[in-house]
């Protein structure tokens, strides 16, 4: 890799922009917005800051170009996939050494580099292969682009398929739970006698008789409040979510969203914006400690003590976004669960750890919050929203209880 520093020649000086020119393309594509005026300022801070470690062209690039706490995944990524050494030095070794080196264990792919991927390589004439003969393939078994998208993880997603995600989240039917309250609306054949109605009916006929009007108990649908964790181990799934909760605002009143991370934050007011993009730029602003660390007793102890009482009535159900790995002590932790349990109607916990198969309750914090949770789901793919969208609507079947996966890890 060549650098500008003093003495590199006007030949390296244009191979380093150069770089930098191809490495924005690969940013832009992967989806970050990155316009040619960033190109010069990344050229120009590079010029003036001076190169002399990989790390000094990583921050100032990085300086340049991230301007959002989400885009911090992508661009390291990119940086990664770009500027690395593509493993020749290794290859070499390997190829003269007598006895091949031991097979390490596969990396399973990191958040962001589906996208980094494919903007990388989206332009690469793919490699020519032998003709091979004509195959008649049975298509039958296979699945379609759309059924792949449904269980795709949502941090393995392209560009392209998170935003043909965002459109089928928008499209999903949303919950059709009701409740009964103990507000009461005028009906023809309530059981229950209106008495002020009954009272100003019998005025028309200056009080000679009392005609009887009934009531009936109001069925509404019942408030819904989101918990969502944005710490870096949470951010992709989260931001997904949140188009969920967006469209969920849209069709339906009393839904209250808080996004948590080291502070609690309700941006309930942000969601109500008619464009999502807007919507979500508008949390972004709002919130401070987006992909930071984790702070569950914390935050819940914020709400319990200064939103429950505001937005848990009715019936309120509670949806909270979270992989339960606690950053403080969990003393606290078990308290106010039971104290947010026992003030909403029903809890449901939506953990995308859930997507392993191995998975085991074996962390403190997970722990300590399942005995306190009616429901315990993964929340990784569109297939797992929908399946919430049912469960919202009383229409999924019988769920595992959450206190199996304590009895399992035991």
């Amino acid at each position: 890799m060549d650098t500008p520093q003093a003495g590199a020649g006007p030949e390296g000086g244009s191979r380093i922009v150069d770089n930098i020119v191809h490495f924005a393309r690969v940013l832009r594509a992967a989806g970050l917005p990155v316009g040619p005026a960033a190109v010069i300022d990344a050229v120009e801070a590079v010029e003036v800051a001076g190169i002399t470690r990989r790390d000094d062209l990583y921050w100032t690039l990085h300086a340049v170009f991230v301007k959002k706490r989400e885009h911090r995944i992508v661009f390291h990524e990119a940086f990664e996939t770009w500027w690395r050494a593509r493993g020749l030095v290794e290859k070499m070794l390997a190829m003269l050494s007598p006895v091949a080196p031991p097979r390490m264990a596969e990396e399973k792919p990191k958040a962001g580099a589906a996208r980094v991927a494919k903007a990388l390589f989206q332009d690469k004439e793919p490699a020519r292969t032998v003709e091979q003969p004509d195959l008649e393939i049975d298509a039958r078994l296979t699945m379609s682009s759309r059924e792949v998208l449904q269980t795709r993880d949502f941090a393995q997603m392209s560009a392209e398929e998170i935003a043909r995600a965002m459109a089928e989240i928008r499209r999903l039917a949303m919950p059709a739970d009701m409740v009964r309250t103990r507000r009461t609306e005028s009906s023809a054949r309530g059981r229950i006698i209106d008495a002020r109605r009954s009272l100003r009916a019998s005025l028309r006929s200056g009080g000679d008789f009392i005609p009887l009007k009934f009531a009936t108990r109001r069925v509404v649908h019942p408030p819904l409040v989101a918990l969502v964790d944005i710490s870096g181990s949470m951010s992709q799934y989260s931001r997904l979510f949140l188009h969920f909760l967006h469209a969920m605002t849209e069709k339906r009143r009393h839904v209250h969203t808080f996004l948590f991370g080291t502070r609690l934050t309700n941006v309930t007011r942000q969601l109500t914006l008619k464009d999502p993009d807007e919507a979500l730029i508008a949390c972004s602003r709002t919130v401070v400690d987006w992909s930071g660390g984790t702070r569950i007793a914390t935050n819940l102890a914020t709400f319990n003590r200064l939103w429950s009482r505001r937005v848990l009535g009715q019936g309120a159900v509670v949806l909270l976004i979270t992989d339960g790995l606690e950053r403080d002590a969990a003393d606290d932790l078990g308290a106010q669960m039971d104290r947010l349990h026992r003030s909403c109607r029903r809890l449901i916990w939506l953990n995308p750890l859930l997507r392993f198969d191995g998975f085991e309750a074996k962390a403190t914090g997970i722990r300590t919050m399942l005995p306190h949770v009616d429901e315990f789901r993964p929340i990784h793919s569109l297939d797992a929203v929908g399946d919430l969208v049912a469960a919202l609507s009383g229409e999924a079947g019988p769920r595992r209880d959450p206190r199996a996966w304590l009895r399992d890890a035991a």
